[in-house]
């Protein structure tokens, strides 16, 4: 086992989060630590490793408190692209509730869709939102978180300095 000096962190985007019953599963097995961020305070399971974060009610504060935060240690839960792109920039682990990972080589284009739909739609070109979710979002979901936490693990084995316990 490897003593790590800065811990893998799960923070996540939790207004409208339909995995977060999975997220707290995750990291229990793992042992890590989870920042439930909302704008107002939400309901989170009693355990030591889960905090719940109420960051206010100013428009973005859930999105800021999370990015002012977030690292390359740390994964991220985000429907958010906007706030996506900023921790994808300062190293974190992205990843989507449908499973979709948000990376440095994606989120270029990903903006780039969500402005051209979001203009679409405000003109009235197109009305639909994004389709609902459905449990293979929830298995592809599950499976990246995983992917993401062995890939920190891994990248913080081969760090120089890191010790074996």
């Amino acid at each position: 086992m490897t003593t790590l000096s800065n811990p893998i962190r799960i923070y996540v985007d939790a207004d409208a989060c339909p995995v977060k019953d999975e997220i707290y599963r995750v990291a229990a097995r793992h042992g890590l630590p989870v920042s439930v961020v909302a704008g107002q305070f939400i309901r989170v399971p009693q355990d030591r490793l889960i905090e719940r974060i109420a960051a206010g009610p100013a428009m973005d504060a859930a999105d800021d408190w999370i990015a002012e935060r977030a690292g390359p240690c740390d994964i991220v839960i985000t429907a958010d692209i906007p706030l996506a792109s900023r921790c994808v920039k300062s190293g974190a682990e992205v990843i989507a509730p449908n499973g979709k990972p948000f990376t440095e080589q994606s989120i270029g284009m990903t903006l780039a869709v969500r402005n051209l739909m979001a203009d679409l739609r405000s003109s009235g070109e197109i009305t639909g939102g994004p389709k609902s979710f459905a449990a293979r979002d929830r298995s592809a979901f599950l499976s990246a978180l995983d992917q993401a936490i062995r890939r920190i693990q891994r990248r913080q084995a081969e760090a120089p300095g890191s010790r074996r316990v």
